[in-house]
């Protein structure tokens, strides 16, 4: 790592030093860069105390770069890149328990659990985030009855704003656990995270179409009332969003015969069909009906028998396109009350049809409340509605996005949901608060902990 004195940028303002040395951070998007002072690559705990008690400016982290809005750092500050920090800390197989660097990249535990025979307990539908950037967005995935990592993540290594190495969780220093898992970098770094794990079994894939009247007494008599369901979305499809398409992986007997004998999802692949068909869909004339008649029952008809780690592994290059430079892909995503979901789902979709959004799907999900959380997206039982949509980059593009966007957030905030913060930033201050009202206590315990405000990001710049 070289060093913040060796860089001369310790006696130099922020401002002057992002004149000097004027870096970038992306994200996946392409929108939103965020312009900062400088940049570390820290590889332990102990480095990135030193850089945290000697800068100081403000700090933002990051992972995969895989929020949209600017999350992960925040204007003429320190970025700390946290990909190097990805070892293992360690694993005890018996006890069906992991400790790792915060950097570590889903794809990479993949590989230590899987000749253990374990696997993740509950992560995203793709293994290239991090595990501490999926711990401060508090992400959730497809598996039933799980909700969000909160409730499987045991311990955390915190990083304070004045260098304190500090271990928390649920019983030891609980306010900062809580605080720290969704809560975007706001009063702590996470340097290590501890996280218990589930056995590596084999699953089979159940398709089923079902009116959409008809998908929440579905969901609940023939997925979550399943002790054998492992797995769960549901697909609507553009222009109706009417036909949900539900698939459920249920766990299978060890006997049976698999139709996909990789254990996990070999790397770098080339993803050239899956960009055409993106782009086919998105751009063709009849592109939806050609992904509704064709491609999607291409896709979903054929039987597959998988291990639950090859599910579990894949590669987000598969769904990125074939360039963002006139256009990017991206998601949303909202939680609503079961008792509502089906409302909900009507109005969304009225509100795309009206505004002519691109979408490509709206995958559901479905989370038991969060019981961990100081933020928390789901206060009761919901089912989230993941909308994946392409936009164009220029900015009154932008600008039109935004105002549908901020249509749907108070579309669920009417139906008593919130929306997800690892998206673009549209939502008004007033959004933010109604959906997030707990944050005045986050407000609180950063006064405590960080008053100097030294972590940030442009999320927080917004609205904390």
């Amino acid at each position: 790592m070289k060093s913040l004195a060796t860089a001369g940028l310790l006696t130099l303002p922020p401002m002057r030093a992002l004149a000097a040395q004027p870096l970038l951070v992306t994200n996946v998007t392409g929108l939103y860069s965020v312009q900062v002072a400088h940049l570390e690559t820290p590889r332990s705990t102990v480095e990135v105390s030193t850089l945290i008690r000697h800068w100081s400016g403000q700090v933002g982290i990051g992972g995969g770069r895989y929020s949209m809005g600017g999350q992960v750092a925040v204007h003429a500050g320190l970025h700390l890149d946290m990909r190097r920090m990805n070892r293992l800390v360690w694993v005890r197989a018996a006890d069906h328990q992991v400790r790792v660097q915060a950097g570590m990249r889903w794809r990479d535990l993949q590989d230590v659990l899987d000749p253990l025979g374990l696997a993740v307990k509950t992560m995203q539908s793709f293994s290239n985030f991090t595990v501490g950037g999926s711990v401060s967005v508090n992400c959730h995935g497809r598996y039933v009855g799980h909700g969000s990592i909160g409730h499987t993540v045991r311990a955390l290594q915190l990083v304070m704003a004045d260098g304190e190495v500090v271990e928390t969780s649920d019983s030891v220093r609980p306010e900062l656990f809580r605080a720290a898992i969704g809560g975007y970098g706001a009063i702590a770094v996470i340097t290590e995270v501890e996280l218990e794990v589930t056995d590596n079994i084999r699953i089979e894939r159940v398709v089923e179409a079902v009116p959409l009247a008809r998908y929440v007494a579905h969901f609940k008599e023939k997925v979550l009332a399943d002790k054998h369901a492992i797995m769960h979305n549901a697909d609507l499809l553009p222009p109706t969003f009417d036909n949900p398409v539900c698939v459920t992986w249920r766990q299978v007997p060890e006997t049976t015969p698999l139709t996909e004998t990789d254990r996990l999802v070999p790397r770098d692949q080339s993803y050239g069909l899956e960009q055409n068909v993106i782009w086919s869909v998105t751009e063709l004339p009849g592109g939806q009906t050609l992904r509704k008649d064709i491609v999607q029952p291409m896709l979903l008809g054929k039987p597959a028998v998988k291990w639950l780690n090859h599910e579990a592994s894949l590669d987000v290059a598969s769904l990125e396109p074939r360039t963002r430079a006139m256009s990017t892909y991206v998601l949303q995503e909202y939680f609503i009350p079961e008792r509502q979901a089906v409302s909900f789902v009507r109005e969304m979709a009225k509100v795309l049809r009206r505004h002519e959004v691109v979408a490509l799907n709206i995958s559901i999900r479905h989370a038991p409340a969060d019981t961990t959380s100081l933020l928390p997206w789901a206060r009761e039982d919901v089912f989230s509605f993941v909308l994946y949509y392409k936009q164009r980059t220029w900015t009154a593009a932008q600008q039109e996005v935004g105002r549908w966007t901020r249509e749907l957030i108070e579309l669920s905030l009417q139906h008593g949901g919130r929306y997800y913060l690892p998206y673009q930033l549209h939502a008004t201050r007033q959004q933010f608060e109604s959906a997030y009202p707990e944050v005045a206590e986050l407000r609180q315990l950063k006064k405590q902990v960080d008053p100097d405000g030294k972590f940030s990001n442009e999320l927080w710049r917004k609205y904390l």
